[in-house]
């Protein structure tokens, strides 16, 4: 494990490919990784400007920030996050920001959500850009949502707590948007297209626990009317007034955006569910409530990080149960294989024993031919006698002993991994 202190005194120490080298990577490698942990390298021409006496002061390592990786497991390995701690250093509260400053991940954001994709009229903005902070809105209300993030990022910042996209090493994922203000019991069509989502959810950081946060633009169900090729709403629609003209048209309902914003806090940690929204009310708005808002992100971290632990706990006690499991059956095929081994021992000492009384009636057999052949007259005494030759030719080594000696115990045939078990055989 390569801390970011340590990565930030070699790379400034050697050259890039060396360093790399020495983790078995290429050096662009090794400059992603660089980035992922925010350490600062030699710019290029850096080492020939040092050998010469004209190279730049050296970078200072900037202190991690809440969320960020702290350390790399090396040759090719992913870098690491900061485990959630519920127990996180005193908090500094930064200066308050004005109102009208742009929060980092606001800026330039408006110009992204309306590079969109062709929409119908009303409908939610799909921009091409997927780097972007999490807001789902239409174009009427994208002015009012991106405000409203940008304040509640200012006031958190003022907190002293650290708003960003998440990272993708920290396998963060993003809880699924319900736009509507009002939720009926009947689930919503599966072919229903989805609305835009980013391809890195925005959290912020209470120490080091990730909360989730989404601006949504609710939607309500309207009615509407298809007249002239398009859907209308029924409000808007305005009837052909000739005595004899009319419209072949009908109506329907369907969910659009209301105008009206709701804030979304969830857990971004598959092993822990929480969640929480704020809706933007007719005698309350959302910007009174960021004070409140912040107190239950607040709140919330420890709540997270316990039901981390206890998904930790329950994780541990299964891979426990699983190795657990895994010896029972190691230590009964154990014991299958020393049974077996016996089995097969037995055989074999009985199939020795059988061929030992073959052999011993064949060698009888040929010295009783032995003994008559040597009675015979010649000619026959000899072609007796080849014959023969050729028969122990045949019949090969006819000593009994080999067979036994060749002969298996249980243990040769299997050794016991578990011989205190007390296995039938071993």
């Amino acid at each position: 494990m390569i801390s970011r202190d340590e990565l930030y005194r070699l790379v400034w120490s050697e050259p890039m490919t060396t360093v790399a080298g020495r983790f078995e990577v290429s050096s662009n490698y090794l400059a992603r990784i660089c980035d992922y942990l925010n350490v600062p390298r030699p710019g290029r021409g850096y080492w020939a400007k040092l050998a010469v006496g004209k190279a730049p002061a050296k970078a200072l390592l900037p202190p991690a920030e809440p969320g960020e990786p702290e350390s790399w497991t090396g040759k090719g390995g992913p870098v690491v996050l900061a485990k959630p701690q519920a127990s996180t250093p005193p908090r500094v509260r930064k200066p308050r920001r004005a109102r009208d400053q742009i929060h980092e991940l606001i800026r330039d954001a408006r110009a992204h959500f309306e590079n969109s994709r062709p929409i119908e009229d009303g409908d939610y903005l799909r921009p091409f850009k997927k780097m972007l902070v999490d807001v789902t809105t239409s174009k009427g209300g994208l002015v009012k949502a991106l405000a409203l993030a940008n304040n509640l990022f200012n006031e958190l910042s003022a907190a002293g707590y650290r708003v960003a996209l998440a990272p993708h090493v920290g396998h963060y994922r993003r809880e699924g948007i319900d736009e509507r203000e009002i939720i009926p019991k009947k689930e919503r069509a599966r072919w229903r297209r989805s609305h835009w989502a980013p391809q890195s959810p925005t959290v912020v950081y209470v120490g080091t626990v990730a909360i989730g946060l989404s601006i949504v633009e609710m939607s309500e169900n309207v009615a509407m009317r298809y007249a002239n090729g398009k859907y209308v709403r029924e409000s808007e629609y305005v009837a052909p007034r000739g005595r004899f003209q009319t419209d072949h048209s009908w109506t329907t309902t369907r969910d659009l955006p209301s105008g009206r914003i709701r804030i979304d806090a969830y857990s971004p940690y598959y092993e822990a569910t929480w969640s929480n929204s704020w809706q933007e009310e007719k005698a309350r708005t959302l910007d009174g409530q960021l004070r409140s808002i912040i107190h239950a992100i607040e709140a919330a971290a420890p709540v997270i990080v316990e039901k981390l632990a206890e998904a930790e706990r329950a994780r541990e006690a299964q891979r426990r149960r699983w190795e657990e499991e895994e010896r029972r059956r190691e230590r009964d095929a154990d014991r299958k294989s020393v049974k077996q081994s016996v089995v097969d021992s037995k055989a074999e000492l009985q199939s020795v024993i059988s061929r030992w009384s073959d052999l011993i009636n064949t060698a009888k057999f040929l010295s009783e031919v032995a003994e008559r052949a040597a009675a015979l007259p010649e000619p026959d005494k000899s072609r007796t006698l080849e014959r023969l030759a050729l028969a122990r030719f045949f019949l090969g080594d006819l000593d009994p002993l080999g067979p036994f000696l060749e002969w298996r115990t249980p243990q040769e045939r299997y050794t016991s991994r578990y011989p205190d078990d007390g296995a039938e055989g071993s």
